[in-house]
Parts: C-alpha cells; structure tokens; sequence
C-alpha cells in the first residue's frame, strides 16, 4: 500500500514538474538572451515581440525627432498560420529619447515577465526607437508639431517615412508624462538600461 502511494505521489510530482518546465522554460529563455544583451547597459539592434501584446509604461519620456503614422501588420492578428487579416497600428519613432521609471511587463506561457529600468536617478536612453501600438495614453507636449503632413514626406527619424497620401505627424521635441502604451513590437538603434531590472509575477 504505502509503495504505491509513493508512486502515485512520484508520478503527480513528474506532472507537475513538466508543466512546470513548460511553463517557465520560454520564460527563462527569453530573459536569459535580454540579461546577456543588457550586460553592458546597452541593448543593440532591435527586437521585437511579434504577436504577443505588452504593456509600456513610464513616469517621463522626452525625446527629440518625433514621428506618429499609421502602419498595417499581418503577423500580430493570429498564431495560425497563414493568416493574412491585417490590424492598423500606430507607429511612434523617436530619434533619441530619455525615459525615467520605465516598465514593460509580457505574458510569456502563462507568467508574467516585468522589466524594470531608469529608475535610480539615471533614465534609461534609447535612439531610433520604434514602437508600434494600437493604444497610448498619458500627459503630451510637442514643440514646432506637424499635424496631417503626408507621411512620404516625414523627415524627423532617418528611414521612417510611411505611403504617399496617408495620415502622419512630426514634431521637434515631445515630452510625456505618466507614459502608459499597449504595444505589439519594438525596435531601437541602441538602447540603454540603468539599473535593469527583472522579475516574475506583478505588473507595470
């Protein structure tokens, strides 16, 4: 009797353990690449989360170069395969930024992963960021803005520029605080991480 209930016990721990590892092992991965790339402070190239919806927040940004239009993306409709609905997202470029209190928070198999930076008196930077969003929120201020231009035309961030005829904005300077994004991808020239941060569990 007690023998199999060893084995019962043996064998409900070996599910829950590979549950586990399932559960958590893209997680690890995923934070193991980012600590790795943020060893030296600096996040370089780009990257992005494609199909997975993540939430940005941070108390400031100010950054200098500022373009907003309008993008289509295929890949962050369906996991199916072959899936070619389209959803409208909004592209925000900035050719450099300073962001304080920043906060970005994924759901990676089921556990929420937070990373945390810029929040020990130095800001986190970034150049030629890109974020491409269907929802943004908090306090703005623009300087010398551009509202309607044509977006073949936009001239703030080097290479960003959109279809000839449609909808787009620039302006010199933007500022905003209380900073909270819904976001599908992410890319940045160079990005750096004062006082980096990660944990599971929690929110932005």
């Amino acid at each position: 009797m007690s023998s199999s209930g060893e084995i019962a016990h043996a064998g409900l721990g070996r599910v829950r353990w590979r549950r586990f590892v399932a559960i958590m092992l893209p997680a690890m991965v995923v934070a193991g690449v980012l600590i790795v790339l943020t060893a030296q402070s600096v996040l370089a190239v780009s990257f992005s989360i494609s199909g997975t919806p993540f939430t940005v927040t941070a108390a400031s940004l100010k950054g200098r170069g500022f373009e907003q239009l309008t993008v289509l993306d295929r890949s962050v409709i369906s996991d199916l395969p072959g899936n070619n609905n389209q959803i409208v997202l909004e592209d925000d470029a900035i050719r450099s930024a300073t962001i304080s209190h920043l906060c970005l928070s994924v759901t990676v198999a089921g556990v929420n992963m937070v990373i945390t930076a810029g929040d020990g008196g130095t800001p986190a930077t970034g150049s030629d960021l890109q974020v491409d969003a269907n929802r943004l929120a908090g306090n703005a201020a623009f300087s010398h803005i551009n509202i309607g231009q044509d977006a073949s035309t936009l001239t703030q961030v080097p290479g960003v520029t959109g279809a000839a005829g449609s909808f787009a904005m620039q302006a010199n300077t933007v500022s905003i605080n209380n900073l909270r994004e819904h976001a599908y991808a992410t890319t940045a020239g160079t990005f750096s991480l004062p006082g980096f941060g990660l944990h599971f569990g929690g929110s932005c």
